[in-house]
Formats: C-alpha cells, structure tokens, sequence
C-alpha cells in the first residue's frame, strides 16, 4: 500500500506475528515503501524459512469494468477527464503497480513457493475485524475508510465464516476522505492527523457552523460536494510552495484561511466541532439504512477502516439500543489490511481463523538485550537490574514522575497497550502537560488515555463492555474525574484500555501496584515515541527516545535506566 505497509503471518489458522514496517526503519506511516523489515520478522519470529511460505495475500485487488465502480469514479470527475477517462481505459494501473512491487518482494526475500493471492481492499478490511472476532453467528459488518481500489465504504455481514457484501460507496464519495480533506484545512497532516481533530472538536460548538453543504445524505447514500471537498486536479487549493491539498480555494473563500500553529482557536475548533458531528451523523443513519435489520437480529458489529479509529463515532455507535457487542480491529487503518487479506485466505482455503486474543504481536526482547543496548549506546547510561519490577514502576509514578516502560512483544496497531508506553500517574496535577510539553513536544491541549484493572473499568466507565484496545471512548462515572482528571478529555469522556490478568500479566500487576499506593487502578498511558516518529520497537530505540527527551526514567524488562544517577555517577 502507499501508506502504512505492514506484514502478518498465519499458521494453521493462527496470527502469530504482525508489525508494521515504520516501527523497523524508523520513519511514520512508512509511505511509498512495501514491507520489507516486518516480514522478515515475522518470518523470524515464527521460525520457518521463506520458502516455508505457502501464500502472500494482499489487500489490494484487480477491479474489472463490468463494476460499478470504475464508471461511479468516472462519472464523478467529469471535471477532471484524465482522471475519468484512466478509470476506464487504465483502471487498474495502481494494481500492476503493487502486484509488480510485491513479487520484487517476494522474489527478494526468497518465498518462492508463495502463491500470489490479491484480496478486495475493503474484504480486507471486513475480514480483519470479522475473522478474528470469533465470532460465528451472523454478524453486521461495516469498513469506511478514504478509499481502497476505488470502494470508500462497505456495508455487509458475516456468516459460518462467509463475509456478503451488501452495498459499498466509491470514490470520490468517501467519509473517510471528506474528514481527512478536513484535516488538511485544520492544519494537520492527512491520514496522520484525524484523531487531532477527533480530539480537537470537544472544545469548539458544532451549532455555530452547519457544515450539510459538504455532502447530499439521504441515509441510502451520500455525495460529497467535489467543489469544495475530496477534489483532484486543477480544482485543489495550492499553498504558496505549490503544494496541492484535497480542498478547493472555495472552502477557503467560505471558511477562512487554513489553519496553522498549533494552538485551539476560534473558529477552528468550532470546525472540527461540525465535521465530527456530520460524520456521526451520517455513519449512523447509514448504518441504520444497511445494517440496522441485522444488528435488530443479532446486536454484533465487526468494524474496521480507518474511519474506525474515530473513538467517539465508536461510542455513538456502541450507544446504539440494537449494539450489544462492538469489535473494532485495534489495526484499523490500512496497517491492519495485512491480517485481513491473510485471513480471508486462510478462511478461503478452509482452516478455522483463530480469534485474535491480544495486539502484541511485533518483536520482544530480554534482560540480555536491554543491557547490551545499554552497553554500547553512546549516551553510556546509567542502568541496574531490579527486582519487584512492577512495585519500583508505580513508587516513580506514584511520587509523580512520567516513566518509559518498555516490555513484552510491542504493539500492532496505533496505540500503546502496556508495552511500548509513556506511563504517569493520573492523579498526579500537572503530568499530561508535563508529557506534552518536555516529552513528546506535541501539542499542549492533546488529550491522555487511562489504562485500567477490569475490576475498576464497570465503576469508571459505566459499562461491562470490554475495551482492551483503546478503539472507544466512555462517559466517565461520577466522582472519578477529580480521582484521575489527567486522562478525563474535556467532554467528559475517556479512550479506555481495560487490562486483564490474562492479556498482559506483567501491566496488570503494575496497575494493581498503583491501586495500593494511590487507591485507583488506572495510569495515564501514551505511546512511546515522540512527535513525528513511529512508536519504539527496540531497546535502541527507547534510549534515542529516552536521551532525545526529558524522560528521567526508563524501565525496558528488569533494567531500570536513570538520567539523575547518571549525572551523579558523571
């Protein structure tokens, strides 16, 4: 794919390694590159050679003209007749591209047994959540993202294994498109910088600004307005450097100048208020139209896409009265495309997909390993091997200092889930700013994510549903935003991680360490990487992090790594 290339591999049925290919070379969303370093790792963790490899699936696939959607595409950019016209006579020229740059991979990494199987984008995205959701009885399914091949939106569900396609949208008619095209007007970077805006829209007003004249919705379908929103071509605003966005200078002439910097202001914040309203909004009402007859039968939701990552969408739609179970794949966007064409092939060739039990799926490292990264880091840390790990985290986090803990497998996906993770007390005043501000130098009014025991999530959250991956956020119970209010957000809610015993041992003694020493069960988490960088793979990486920040503890295993000692021992 051009953005967030990953790898995933599958024995007997089973996911037994996933990463993306930005956690190993170092550079965000990885775009333009195929995934090299994650397969070769996932090859490795496994133990089996390439050419042990029986199948690649890629989430991308051949699209003939008989579809609708080449001809939806080409009616729909009139406007732009090279694009309309290379639909028709040339419309799978980016499939050539992909398929040619994935058998040089394959070829490279010598899987030459592999047979090449290339799986609808979107079918990828569905089999991503469905699959592994273990779920067997019927079940609703929906996939939005900015676009795969040429299908922006899918509505269908899952049966014995089975996924039915029951209605897509295409191009430029995308959800996911028109809120990325949004966040280039507000600032940010498109496919990096719509959960800024998600985070954004609690301190604007979404009735001072209606925003229905980006798009026709009768809840049967949409159709973005191409003069304002999701344009190409000629019809694209140009920034002074020449640089083209998906806006057209009409939205400028209508909204303002596009915002810039990085602080919240009128009416900016007010915008994103209205676009995170409208996508509420009109999701929910396609939901009702397509899939609301099956959710009524069976109140179970597998969703996926990047769309999927709009944690407040997600509570609307777990709100639903018809929503009983909620499964949204922890790899929504496109990184996790790569479990989803595997899986659908392992379900295409008969094995029983097992459901996916945890995110930690990438590398994991010992003792050893954190010692020697220490040993030959240039910064020649100051490191001890500790005993009662878990006890000596939560004493730093209790007398109010942010720690870097490194441990287990890391993370696939976007969020830090305990392994890969900047950890402060929520109690603590001042420790998001702090993080903020002197560690992660992003932007102060960003909001933090508590992870917590199951046995405090009912009273905090309100709810018994399970929220192991951060992909929803809570009404926060009464009396618990003054217990932890460094990870209440300003409407009141939280992006919740619910740690059991059984998903990751090693954080829930952690979180039961800090229940003794602060009387709540809950730590401010965030991931450990800084502005603009991927989140930390290995131990080398967590000390570039460590000594590039103004992190004074690091704990990676059992090694406790300390700047204040290292300025002593100096």
């Amino acid at each position: 794919m051009s953005h967030d290339p990953s790898a995933a591999l599958f024995v007997d049925g089973e996911l037994v390694a996933a990463a993306e290919e930005e956690r190993f070379i170092r550079d965000k969303h990885a775009k333009g590159r195929f995934p090299y370093e994650a397969a070769r790792f996932c090859m490795e963790y496994a133990g089996i050679g390439p050419k042990d490899v029986q199948v690649v699936a890629f989430p991308y696939a051949r699209i003939p003209l008989t579809s609708p959607a080449r001809w939806h595409y080409a009616r729909r950019h009139w406007y732009a007749p090279d694009r309309a016209l290379d639909a028709l006579f040339n419309g799978n020229r980016r499939y050539r591209r992909n398929m040619a740059k994935l058998r040089k991979l394959v070829g490279d990494l010598g899987m030459s047994n592999a047979r090449l199987e290339a799986v609808e984008h979107h079918l990828a995205h569905a089999s991503s959540a469905y699959h592994l959701s273990g779920f067997k009885e019927k079940t609703a399914i929906l996939s939005i993202d900015g676009k795969g091949e040429y299908a922006t939106t899918f509505f269908g569900y899952g049966e014995h294994g089975k996924i039915h396609k029951l209605k897509e949208f295409y191009d430029p008619d995308s959800l996911g498109g028109l809120f990325g095209a949004m966040t280039e007007y507000l600032g940010f970077e498109m496919l990096d910088g719509e959960f800024k805006v998600m985070g954004m829209a609690p301190y604007g007003d979404p009735d001072r600004y209606d925003f229905s004249r980006l798009l026709k919705y009768d809840k049967q379908s949409i159709e973005i307005n191409t003069h304002l929103m999701n344009v190409v071509g000629t019809r694209r605003f140009k920034d002074e450097q020449g640089k083209g966005y998906y806006f057209s200078p009409k939205l400028i002439e209508w909204l303002g100048p596009r915002r810039q910097g990085d602080e919240i202001d009128d009416p900016y914040i007010d915008y994103a208020a209205s676009i995170q309203r409208l996508l509420e909004k009109v999701s929910l009402g396609l939901v009702d139209n397509y899939l609301g007859d099956i959710l009524q039968e069976t109140g179970k939701l597998c969703f996926a896409g990047g769309v999927a990552l709009n944690v407040k969408l997600n509570q609307r739609i777990l709100a639903r009265p018809d929503v009983q179970e909620l499964i949204v794949q922890p790899a929504a966007s496109d990184a996790g495309t790569a479990i989803g064409a595997a899986s659908y092939v392992v379900n295409q060739l008969g094995d029983e997909v097992q459901p996916m039990r945890h995110a930690y799926l990438g590398p994991g490292y010992n003792n050893a390993q954190c010692i020697a990264a220490c040993e030959a880091h240039p910064a020649r840390p100051s490191w001890r091997q500790i005993d009662n790990t878990a006890h000596r985290c939560a004493e730093l986090l209790a007398a109010g200092n942010p720690v870097a803990w490194f441990q287990g497998r890391m993370e696939f996906g976007p969020r830090a889930l305990g392994n890969r993770s900047i950890l402060g007390a929520p109690n603590s005043p001042g420790i998001a700013d702090t993080i903020n501000e002197q560690i992660k130098y992003r932007e102060r009014w960003r909001p933090f994510c508590p992870s917590m025991l199951d046995t405090v999530a009912p009273d905090m959250l309100q709810t018994e549903h399970p929220a192991p991956y951060m992909t929803i956020t809570f009404d926060v119970g009464e009396g618990w935003k003054e217990r932890v209010p460094e990870v209440v957000h300003e409407d009141g809610t939280a992006r919740a991680q619910v740690v059991t015993r059984e998903s990751n041992p090693r954080y829930y003694e952690l979180l039961l360490e800090m229940q003794r020493l602060t009387g709540n069960g809950v730590v401010l988490n965030t991931s450990l990487n800084r502005r603009g960088e991927p989140m930390v793979c290995s131990p080398q990486d967590a000390l570039n992090m460590f000594y590039g920040s103004d992190l004074q503890y690091l704990i990676m295993e059992d090694i406790l790594v300390c700047k204040q000692e290292q300025a002593t021992d100096e």
